[in-house]
């Protein structure tokens, strides 16, 4: 079982809780939905990315919050990575 420490936070200008310096610098590894969010992050705080792993899960974003489908992509996509960086 896995055992870590996650904060979602979104790209967009009206997202509830906006990605910030202070998310980049806690975070070990990003993990984006699409192109356009890493891009956003690149164009934003491409600095303290230089030493971040950032993956692309390449899943649209056009889910709603806590769709029970996206749970489960975004669980499958991921998992994917962990067992990779353990």
């Amino acid at each position: 079982m896995y055992d870590y420490d996650v904060k979602s936070a979104g790209t967009e200008k009206g997202a509830r809780i906006k990605i910030s310096q202070g998310h980049i610098g806690w975070a070990d590894i990003i993990f984006v939905m699409e192109k356009k969010h890493l891009q956003r992050l690149k164009d934003n705080f491409s600095i303290m990315l230089s030493d971040k792993k950032v993956i692309n899960l390449d899943i649209p974003d056009d889910y709603g919050f806590m769709d029970e489908d996206l749970i489960d992509i975004l669980k499958a996509r991921v998992s994917d990575y962990l067992d990779i960086l353990e």
